[in-house]
């Protein structure tokens, strides 16, 4: 501080100059020149070998995650979209890293191209912030599979089969054949109906017949319709696969009668490496034969008939029976054609609404 007059007059220290490194080498001899100059080369080769080194290390570990967690999503049968997709973005993520990582052993700072990927990333998400939900429920759908292609659902108040589920949206096509995109973010928070997630359902019918009907006739020739049905489940679930499975093992064996022959009559070699029961197996499980997967718990789905209600002009009877998801529609609109046919045929008759009119003479 330098004081002058009455006023103090502050000295402003000088601001250190950033000298190029040729600079540093002013007003040193030709050895301290060579000095320099050598240990410079020598700690920038050893900084670039450390980074290749890093770089190849990353390299491979990068390939090793890649192939671990395609395999994990291979075994799990990810939709095939979200594997190429998650996988692509765990590969650029890494390699961002590891490059990040090689630039910082260079001597180059990288809390500035850190910082500005950062805002980019924020400023971006907050732009896309709908489309992100929407590929955020995407994910969790095809991770979690609520329903899948071929699905007949019910979302949103619109019911149709899932013709395809993208990362952004799901595409329905209603039953006149329209098609419903919805977004995905939607999907994943909203309540979904799906009719084919079991492999068996429960079809319901309701049945008026006029008052005066025998009700344990009526039953017991409501029951006869539902049970002759071959579709309907008799007993058991359990039951019905049992069924499905021999007809099935029937149906393989009588394809394949000449292929079997052929193979027994190779000898013992040919029969060691002869597994028919495999084969059929197979062809039980096959979705195309509407073969269904056996629930743990045994319970009796034997056909019910009840009386539900004693309306004004009918007792209305409910009908219960249990089929395999497949066929759900054309058993109960066939089963409502029976109802009508042969419970006339037998006797029945079915009310007409009727309505009482009492005429005051008087008035």
């Amino acid at each position: 501080m330098i004081q002058t007059g009455d006023t103090p007059v502050v000295e402003m220290p000088e601001m250190p100059v950033a000298s190029s490194f040729l600079e540093s080498l002013k007003g040193l001899g030709f050895d301290e020149v060579v000095s320099t100059v050598t240990n410079s080369l020598v700690s920038f080769g050893l900084r670039l070998m450390l980074a290749v080194l890093v770089f190849y290390v990353g390299r491979f570990l990068i390939s090793r995650i890649f192939k671990t967690v395609f395999g994990v999503m291979t075994r799990r049968k990810v939709d095939p979209s979200l594997t190429t997709f998650v996988l692509s973005l765990i590969k650029i993520s890494l390699y961002f890293f590891l490059i990040i990582i090689v630039i910082g052993i260079l001597g180059v700072e990288t809390s500035s191209f850190i910082a500005i990927f950062a805002s980019a990333g924020m400023a971006i998400g907050m732009a896309l912030s709908g489309t992100l939900q929407n590929f955020a429920g995407g994910v969790l759908i095809l991770l979690l599979k609520p329903y899948k292609v071929g699905d007949f659902i019910e979302v949103q108040g619109f019911t149709g089969t899932v013709k395809s589920i993208q990362l952004f949206n799901t595409v329905i096509n209603t039953v006149d054949n329209k098609a419903i995109i919805l977004p995905n973010g939607v999907l994943s928070t909203s309540s979904i109906n799906n009719y084919s997630l079991e492999d068996y359902r429960r079809v319901d019918w309701t049945v008026s017949l006029s008052y005066g009907t025998d009700l344990e006739a009526a039953k017991q020739a409501m029951f006869e319709i539902v049970n002759s049905d071959i579709r309907t489940v008799k007993h058991f679930i359990e039951d019905d696969i049992a069924y499905r499975e021999k007809i099935a093992e029937e149906k393989y064996l009588a394809e394949h009668a000449g292929e079997e022959a052929e193979k027994k009559s190779r000898g013992f070699w040919g029969r060691l490496f002869h597994h028919p029961k495999k084969k059929i197996a197979e062809v039980a499980n096959d979705r195309t034969l509407d073969m269904p997967v056996a629930i743990p718990v045994k319970v009796d789905r034997t056909p019910f008939v009840g009386l539900s209600e004693m309306a004004d002009s009918a007792i209305v009877f409910v009908v219960r029976a249990w089929t395999h998801s497949s066929n759900y529609w054309p058993l109960f609109f066939e089963l409502n054609e029976r109802f009508y046919t042969e419970l006339q045929q037998k006797g029945f008759s079915f009310p007409f609404p009727q309505l009482d009119v009492h005429l005051n003479p008087e008035q």
